[in-house]
């Protein structure tokens, strides 16, 4: 067996907050809201985040990402104990700044592997890319980051309509690919932070698989269910663990 393509989550993968995203939303929230309690900003939004993810999963609707990021943020704040006619009036303006600053370094930055072994799996001539469920900010991001470059295809849930674990977004980074070259999909493997999305949607589509389980502090965001069981799963510590794992598929 031969590792020909290895495709990559975004967020908590590649890239991580600069600073816990209610950490930063508190920033944002403060000239408007005043200061929010932690604890509970940091419930707020875990608990907005997944409800609005449920009723409209792939950003579709009028309003586009940023109606749907305006959502998640209203509730957040609500939730959180800010007055709901002060975030109805405040919102024209924190939403932008929000938007704005989830769209670069700003908000974001690479994890201290990221660059090294995108361009480690380059010098093996190894194909890469990136499918994440997230809106097209991150394009943005990544191009900020310096790290576009080095990902022949990058699909977002929002551009191409489709979330993981659908197999079909996992398949469609093998059909973007320009070379002529005949691959199946047991010739890539997936690396990502969530069980369900990222390890079993890859393996249901036909892929190998990796869960990324980062140790210490940089761990911290990963998507990690309390009770979750790992049996039969293929567990890297750090995304040099995908490298390591590539080489000994074509020993």
């Amino acid at each position: 067996m031969t590792i020909r393509l290895v495709t990559f989550d975004a967020l908590h993968t590649l890239v991580t907050p600069r600073l816990p995203i209610y950490a930063q939303y508190s920033q944002t929230f403060a000239p408007y809201l005043g200061v929010l309690e932690p604890g509970r900003l940091k419930r707020s939004f875990k608990v907005a985040l997944s409800q609005v993810q449920k009723e409209n999963p792939t950003y579709q609707g009028d309003s586009g990402a940023e109606g749907w990021w305006s959502e998640v943020i209203k509730r957040t704040a609500i939730g959180a104990g800010a007055d709901p006619q002060a975030v109805d009036s405040s919102l024209p303006q924190i939403v932008p700044s929000l938007m704005e600053r989830f769209s670069s370094r700003q908000g974001y930055k690479l994890f201290h592997d990221s660059l090294p072994v995108l361009r480690r799996l380059h010098q093996m001539k190894i194909r890469t890319a990136l499918i994440s469920n997230t809106d097209t900010r991150m394009l943005s991001v990544l191009k900020d980051l310096e790290i576009a470059p080095y990902l022949g295809s990058i699909l977002l849930s929002e551009a191409v309509g489709i979330e993981k674990p659908n197999a079909k977004i996992f398949r469609l980074a093998f059909s973007m690919r320009s070379e002529l070259v005949p691959m199946e999909m047991q010739d890539g493997v997936h690396v990502g932070d969530e069980l369900v999305s990222d390890y079993h949607g890859a393996r249901a589509a036909g892929m190998h698989a990796l869960l990324l389980r980062r140790a210490g502090p940089e761990g911290d965001g990963e998507h990690k269910e309390e009770g979750e069981n790992l049996q039969g799963v293929q567990v890297v510590n750090d995304l040099w663990g995908v490298v390591k794992w590539v080489e000994q598929q074509t020993t």
